[in-house]
């Protein structure tokens, strides 16, 4: 459910809780890690830094400011105080685009986020309220039409630079993210604005993003089968895969240099994983399944091992393998009962863990196991879950989940287990998140 934020009723509560934070010895210090800059924030190890986004006068101003500030809420590191929509939210807003250090100090808050919007875009600088200072200052270059997808899309950059001012990691609210709902394949901003369809009407399936993050690739039925076929997300006709004509075509994942293409191919001998090259060339079986299905392939982030669904034991597991079909092993652990049902695996970002769904008392819930030690921790209990797909970040994941009654998409901070609800209209499922569409800067 999605968590609210609200301000703290008590001024002398909040006063005295930063008090201790700055007390503390267990501080960190924030560093921008783009810049090489330390810009000084000190805030006690484990908690959020408090963040004020001022008002933002002219044109525009409101939507940039609520924008940055609920992007913020969402990448879950911080906590923004007096964010748009909260009872708190007036109050602040009437205070306007000043910096006041006591005030904000007051109210809990470590930095503060003052936007001005110049004749080329916005102005950004970060306040240090424990310093009393200006920490960190950039002029960010926006489209000229306010408030169309691209304008909205470089707003979601500068928040993303804002946060790794602030944290020392990039934001991940400049990125889009495909999904499937009625047999189209449609594309949303991670804040769930601007929805569109990608794919002409029809029965399409299982998109992937290319590195390039305007490329897709999904499976679509027509009349000699399931196809491959890649598609821009800006216009342009969809181009089918030579390769993929006959029979069974489906789960294509891009190689991580978006030089390759994986997916699984199914005929009378079971169902296979085949790698592609993309710059020409015929597709090689990496799998030999014997009858059983192997599907559902996604590469390593460095594009040397696939993870993969596989039937191999009589039941779907999740295996791991080099990119050739090499070294085959199972990765996710047997178990008796019905539990023994785990597919659609993705690898995270960071390379560390891979999710995948799970069959749990007759119902798929989101699992994340450990490459390190293969320790599995399960992180959905409501409803059904199924189909995750990782953030740039490593950190928040995208799932369908049927808690509203109906399948919708969800995402999910893995630390914290808060989720939100991504889309709203009914049967969306199957999403992939792309990687970040590229520093503003």
């Amino acid at each position: 459910m999605l968590e609210s934020r609200s301000f703290p009723r008590s001024l002398s509560f909040a006063l005295g809780a930063l008090l201790a934070v700055l007390a503390s010895p267990t501080a960190v210090r924030a560093q921008d890690t783009t810049h090489a800059v330390r810009i000084g924030l000190t805030y006690q190890a484990g908690t959020k830094p408090g963040v004020v986004v001022l008002a933002v006068t002219g044109a525009w101003g409101d939507s940039i400011q609520a924008i940055i500030a609920r992007d913020l809420d969402y990448g879950d590191r911080v906590n923004v105080i007096g964010l748009p929509g909260t009872p708190a939210a007036g109050s602040l807003q009437s205070l306007g685009p000043s910096v006041s250090y006591p005030l904000w100090k007051s109210l809990g808050a470590a930095a503060v986020v003052q936007a001005t919007v110049t004749s080329g875009g916005v102005h950004v600088a970060v306040h240090d309220v424990t310093g009393a200072k200006i920490v960190q200052v950039a002029d960010f270059p926006l489209p000229p039409t306010g408030g169309s997808a691209e304008w909205r899309l470089a707003v979601h950059g500068v928040a993303d630079e804002v946060e790794q001012w602030i944290t020392g990691t990039h934001g991940v609210a400049q990125t889009r993210l495909l999904f499937v709902r009625g047999g189209r394949v449609y594309v949303v901003d991670s804040d769930g604005w601007g929805e569109r369809p990608v794919s002409d009407a029809g029965l399409a399936l299982s998109p992937a993003w290319s590195p390039d993050g305007h490329t897709t690739a999904y499976s679509i039925l027509g009349s000699r089968g399931w196809s491959i076929v890649t598609k821009d997300v800006t216009g342009g006709a969809a181009r089918t895969l030579p390769s993929t004509t006959t029979g069974l075509n489906t789960t294509p994942a891009f190689s991580p240099n978006g030089s390759s293409l994986a997916y699984s191919h199914g005929d009378e001998a079971g169902t296979d994983l085949m790698l592609v090259p993309l710059g020409g060339g015929a597709p090689s079986r990496i799998t030999v399944g014997h009858g059983s299905d192997n599907t559902s392939p996604e590469f390593s982030p460095d594009g040397r091992r696939i993870a993969f669904t596989s039937g191999r034991a009589g039941h779907p597991e999740v295996y791991i393998m080099d990119v050739d079909g090499s070294n085959v092993e199972l990765l996710t652990p047997f178990n008796f009962g019905d539990q023994n049902y785990r597919s659609n695996p993705d690898w995270a970002p960071d390379a560390q863990r891979i999710a995948f769904q799970s069959q749990i008392g007759g119902m798929f819930q989101i699992m994340v196991i450990s490459l390190r030690d293969r320790s599995v921790k399960q992180l959905t209990s409501e409803g059904v879950n199924e189909d995750p797909a990782w953030a740039p970040d490593a950190r928040h994941l995208v799932f369908t989940s049927s808690r509203t009654g109906v399948k919708q998409l969800f995402i999910l901070d893995s630390e914290s287990g808060r989720a939100r609800q991504l889309t709203h209209a009914g049967g969306a499922r199957l999403a992939a998140w792309s990687h970040s569409l590229g520093h503003v800067r």
